[in-house]
């Protein structure tokens, strides 16, 4: 029986989803637009395939789950239900990452023209917080449905981000200079620096 499994996917998928959309709204009311080529048109449309492949996935999951049973993968109980942990604790660490990022958050490797340098909040543990919200959201929503398309979806997208992070840093570097270089030899990029 999937129901309570659903029913905690869809707590995590609109606290995930509002979370998102209110924080984009919020930065995309300044209208610049951005260079979307810096990051590389192959990365960029497989990236956001792979993203929508996991968001309809889910979707289908929530609304007909029998429609993609055939990639249902046998999981404990106690394994499903970790997803939801993972899950609202993506929402969380989401919400407190772009609450600290603010007008600077972008769809894109790109910066804004008057972006800062942002340094407090999540961001004073790793360099890309928003990251480790995404997967712990993507490994949550697979884990609560047992899905292995949400799970290969997800899978793709953070493995897309993952390379997609060396062009967003040569950005920051190319916009903050030393101050940047510095932020990174202490801080770990997804995981916090033990010992420093």
């Amino acid at each position: 029986m999937d129901g309570p499994y659903r029913i905690a996917l869809v707590i995590m998928f609109a606290l995930a989803v509002s979370i998102g959309v209110y924080h984009r709204w919020q930065a995309r009311k300044s209208g610049e637009r951005f260079d979307r080529r810096a990051e590389g048109l192959l990365l960029a449309i497989v990236l956001r395939l792979a993203g929508l492949v996991t968001w309809v996935a889910t979707l289908i999951y929530l609304i007909r789950p029998s429609a993609i049973a055939w990639a249902s993968l046998p999981l404990a109980d106690w394994l499903r239900w970790s997803g939801a942990i993972l899950g609202l604790a993506g929402a969380g660490m989401m919400y407190w990452t772009l609450t600290n990022l603010g007008k600077n958050l972008t769809d894109t490797v790109s910066t804004r023209r008057d972006a800062t340098l942002v340094t407090s909040g999540p961001y004073q543990f790793v360099r890309h917080p928003f990251y480790v919200a995404a997967a712990l959201l993507f490994l949550g929503a697979s884990l609560l449905s047992a899905n292995g398309l949400i799970f290969a979806g997800g899978l793709t997208a953070m493995v897309l981000l993952v390379v997609r992070t060396s062009k967003e840093e040569q950005k920051l570097v190319e916009k903050f200079g030393d101050p940047y270089r510095a932020y990174m030899a202490r801080t770990g990029r997804y995981l916090p620096r033990i010992g420093r």
